[in-house]
């Protein structure tokens, strides 16, 4: 079945695409290549902005080519955001290098759901859009414990060449997710739009407000995944680091948190088969916004610190597969990549709003940026989410 097929090849692109060794000390290496906490908020901003301009053209590609086509383009634009981060030195040369990684990403966005949710429908399996969404996450966890592990090991002096070392064998990995994507098969359905891409993207817009819960979900998810994991997966390692944790043992952390990620990503079938998706995304969130406060306000406790790392990684690993779920359930199947598409660029304006608003209260330093983000949570949190009972597709 290709649904089947499809799977086990996304469940691999997102082990090598995911795999990043630097990242347990991604931050630390901003600071040492003279970046400060305002650039790194800059960085966002710039992903984010290419995010925006890109999502909609990313959509129209998987649409009108298959989403093959668009996952190729997005991987080898990726490539080249990592080979110039070996070379950066300046900040507009990491400015640059997060705005072609943001592009990257909108080749990917909407696509990828796409291609399962139709695969799966092909199969008559669409209601398990939020299992399977599952089980192809959990990958980016495996490749997390591995990758973090090594990462902080390797790193452990903090040196410009283990940095590099580690940006190179990450580079590897994404080669090879660049292989593998010639195996993903395109549904029959994938591909298939042959009208205007404007008259595409307004039968998108269509979509959007014929159906106002798809931007109460938009809401409660995106509030609460931008301080939640953008933000906050930006700032962590600073907040160890001050919190009194060695430098090696932020990588065991991160791959403790992949391994409990790996586990509820691979039970998101069986969360949802007992307890309401409405309700879960309400718990997660409201655990996001509390481990968000208790690392402002006790940022010098480890233990605290810890605990709020683990809530808000598990938390968030709940809360994707299900809102693919119930938002593909919405959507039309001959413009799902340009609907979700659209969505996601109302996702790259509230990152631009947010990390705005943020570098404003930057000067105040970590805490001041951390509880800003729990308040953003806590209202996304509260945005009431209707329960999806029918489908237009």
């Amino acid at each position: 079945m290709i649904s089947t097929h499809n799977i086990r090849i996304l469940f691999w692109v997102r082990f090598f695409g995911t795999i990043n060794f630097i990242a347990p000390v991604l931050t630390l290496f901003y600071y040492g290549r003279g970046l400060e906490a305002t650039h790194i908020l800059w960085l966002q901003l710039f992903w984010s902005g290419a995010v925006l301009l890109g999502e909609v053209p990313g959509g129209i590609v998987a649409d009108r080519y298959g989403a093959k086509v668009s996952f190729l383009i997005g991987a080898l634009v990726k490539i080249s955001s990592i080979v110039l981060l070996i070379f950066a030195h300046d900040p507009w040369m990491f400015f640059l290098f997060s705005a072609l990684n943001g592009l990257s990403v909108t080749f990917f966005s909407g696509a990828d759901e796409a291609l399962l949710y139709e695969s799966l429908k092909e199969d008559n399996k669409h209601d398990k859009m939020d299992e399977a969404m599952g089980k192809i996450q959990s990958a980016g966890f495996i490749s997390m414990i591995l990758a973090v592990l090594f990462g902080a090991y390797m790193a452990k002096d903090l040196a410009d060449k283990q940095f590099i070392l580690l940006i190179i064998l990450g580079l590897v990995f994404h080669l090879v997710e660049f292989i593998l994507l010639f195996f993903v098969k395109n549904p029959a359905s994938s591909g298939s739009y042959r009208d205007n891409p404007f008259t595409q993207v307004v039968a998108g817009i269509k979509v959007i407000r014929k159906a106002p819960v798809l931007l109460l979900l938009f809401l409660n998810y995106t509030l609460v995944f931008i301080p939640a994991d953008s933000v906050y997966e930006a700032f962590n390692q600073p907040l160890f680091k001050d919190a009194g944790l060695p430098v090696m043992f932020i990588g065991v952390l991160y791959a403790l948190a992949a391994i409990g990620g790996f586990i509820v990503s691979q039970s998101v079938g069986w969360f949802t088969s007992r307890f309401a998706r409405k309700g879960l995304m309400w718990v997660t969130g409201g655990v996001a916004a509390a481990g968000l406060f208790l690392s402002a306000m006790f940022g010098e406790s480890l233990w605290i610190v810890i605990g709020a790392f683990f809530i808000i990684r598990i938390g968030q690993a709940i809360r994707h597969p299900i809102y693919s779920q119930l938002t593909n359930d919405l959507i039309p199947s001959h413009i799902r990549a340009t609907t979700l598409s659209l969505i996601s660029v109302l996702d790259s304006a509230f990152d631009l709003v947010i990390f705005g608003l943020l570098s404003s209260v930057a000067f105040n330093g970590l805490n001041g940026i951390l509880i800003a983000c729990s308040m953003i949570a806590l209202v996304g949190t509260l945005i009431p989410i209707k329960r999806v009972k029918e489908s237009l597709v």
